[in-house]
């Protein structure tokens, strides 16, 4: 329905109700499928007054239901147009099918990649001593799959995940924990499944951060000329010790 279609429906619709209070009214026009050929598009156009809902077209129907009294009495009234129905069914092309493949070109088959961090944190219970969060951020579309390894075999036991959580411009986010019990020589991956990636993307648990090893880096570097300066110091000095001694003279 265009938005002057619309408006024409509201005023119809506001002097049937205009024994109410406070009047306010709006229409709400949806497109619903799951596929670009739009074989199973629904176009439902839902009219409110006052934040309740009146009632709606929808496409599948092919014709007005009503949800409460007054909604019902305008439903009757509008599918006995045979105007006004024969509009609704050339607006599901106009609003609706005739935009779903400029859709998916700008928007749905656009891919963005996730950005991973893997972190140590309090584990949930008593039962395990340690706990690894695996979250990924900023990724479209939605189907994401977190899966976690063990010296490259899955695991499942202490896993918990969130579902996709949206972050509201079009990004979501999703996390997944594993509660664990360490031990030596012991690989801890995170593997991430998206559709913005060629292959699934591996993250090795490191316990010693970046910062860290940088840090330990940093202090050997400025540790070795200490140690080339002292041991230089040492043979000078051992080298003048020697060449200030005199022989005793024996009798």
């Amino acid at each position: 329905m265009s938005a002057l279609r619309l408006s024409s429906v509201l005023l119809l619709l506001l002097p049937s109700l205009s024994g109410e209070d406070g009047l306010f009214a709006c229409g709400v026009m949806r497109c619903q499928f799951n596929a670009r050929d739009a074989r199973d598009v629904v176009y439902l156009e839902q009219l409110y007054f006052n934040g309740i809902f009146q009632g709606q077209y929808n496409s599948t129907l092919g014709n007005f239901t009503g949800n409460t009294e007054k909604g019902k009495q305008m439903a009757e009234t509008f599918n006995k147009s045979p105007t006004m129905i024969a509009e609704e069914k050339q607006n599901i092309h106009l609003n609706c099918i005739d935009y779903i493949p400029a859709l998916y070109h700008n928007i749905l088959d656009k891919t963005a990649e996730p950005d991973v961090k893997l972190r140590s944190a309090e584990p949930f219970s008593s039962q395990y001593p340690a706990m690894l969060v695996c979250s990924a951020y900023n990724f479209y579309p939605k189907q994401i799959i977190v899966t976690w390894l063990k010296n490259g075999k899955e695991v499942t036991s202490g896993v918990t995940t969130t579902q996709e959580l949206p972050n509201g411009n079009w990004f979501y986010q999703i996390h997944s924990h594993l509660e664990y019990t360490p031990s030596h020589g012991q690989k801890i991956t995170c593997m991430v499944e998206h559709a913005s990636l060629s292959r699934p993307k591996l993250y090795d648990w490191d316990p010693m951060p970046e910062s860290e090893r940088n840090k330990i880096a940093i202090g050997t570097a400025a540790l070795v000329p200490g140690l080339i300066s002292v041991t230089v110091g040492l043979i000078c000095y051992t080298r003048r010790s020697r060449a200030g001694r005199e022989p005793v003279p024996t009798s």
